[in-house]
């Protein structure tokens, strides 16, 4: 199977060469920024190019892992062949492809990727869709060469596992670059709260997490509460983070 890209970026570098590994064969990649098209090329030993109007039209598979944004007009532009087309977005529908091809579908594998770090792709869950059952067979046959653990998922559930995925994922990254700037603030590396981050993440596979939620708002330590907003009273938008999450835990926690 002949593979192109269809992007450069987190997404397409790790997605490209499990396929690789995976024995697909990897044609041509993609971008708009031609230093990551050539980037991501050389490491894959592929073609590469920057114009819309050189990307392959006899590949078998198109892969487009870009910006939800850019993938509609991106679309449009790419050359029409009768490859199956998916791309690898979270919260865009299927039907992003309706009237550009007639085989198309979506793999969206669920996890964060950074380029400069190692990710082991046989555990990282990947959830398909296909317009066509044959098309699914082929998707489902793609991912599990891929990924142990492959699911098929409509358009409308997948967008509710994106948005739990920011929750889970992004937000809880933000959680620790505020706790970060805190420790730091106190002249003290952050490398101090990587115990009690892997904790709280570790024991989440034996509880749930509302039995392993601890601190003060699941106590309603009113007490506690009001002298941490005051320290945070030189930053008014950290304030508001902690009160809107400590309130949101406590009424949780009554509500059960």
């Amino acid at each position: 199977m002949k593979v192109v890209f269809i992007g450069s970026g987190n997404v397409a570098t790790h997605l490209s060469a499990a396929m690789q590994k995976a024995g697909y064969a990897i044609e041509q990649v993609y971008s708009r920024n031609e230093t990551n098209a050539r980037t991501l090329a050389d490491r894959l030993h592929c073609d590469r190019t920057a114009k819309t109007g050189e990307i392959i039209s006899t590949a078998d598979l198109y892969v487009f892992a870009v910006k939800d944004d850019a993938l509609p007009e991106l679309i449009a532009q790419t050359p029409a062949g009768n490859g199956l087309r998916i791309h690898t977005a979270g919260s865009v529908p299927m039907d992003v492809f309706k009237g550009y091809a007639a085989h198309y579908g979506v793999l969206y594998p669920l996890q964060t990727f950074s380029k400069n770090r190692d990710t082991d792709f046989r555990r990282v869950p990947c959830l398909i869709e296909a317009h066509l059952p044959e098309d699914e067979t082929r998707l489902y046959e793609i991912a599990g060469r891929l990924s142990d653990s492959v699911q098929t998922l409509s358009s409308e559930k997948r967008k509710r596992v994106h948005l739990a995925a920011v929750f889970a994922c992004n937000f809880t990254n933000h959680m620790y670059a505020l706790a970060g700037r805190l420790v730091r603030e106190q002249g003290l590396p952050t490398d101090l709260l990587l115990p009690l981050i892997d904790e709280t993440a570790a024991k989440i596979h034996a509880l749930s997490p509302s039995d392993a939620q601890t601190g003060p708002a699941v106590r309603g330590d009113r007490q506690v509460l009001d002298r941490h907003l005051a320290l945070l009273s030189g930053d008014p938008a950290m304030r508001e983070v902690y009160q809107l999450i400590s309130n949101h835990i406590y009424k949780e926690r009554n509500r059960q």
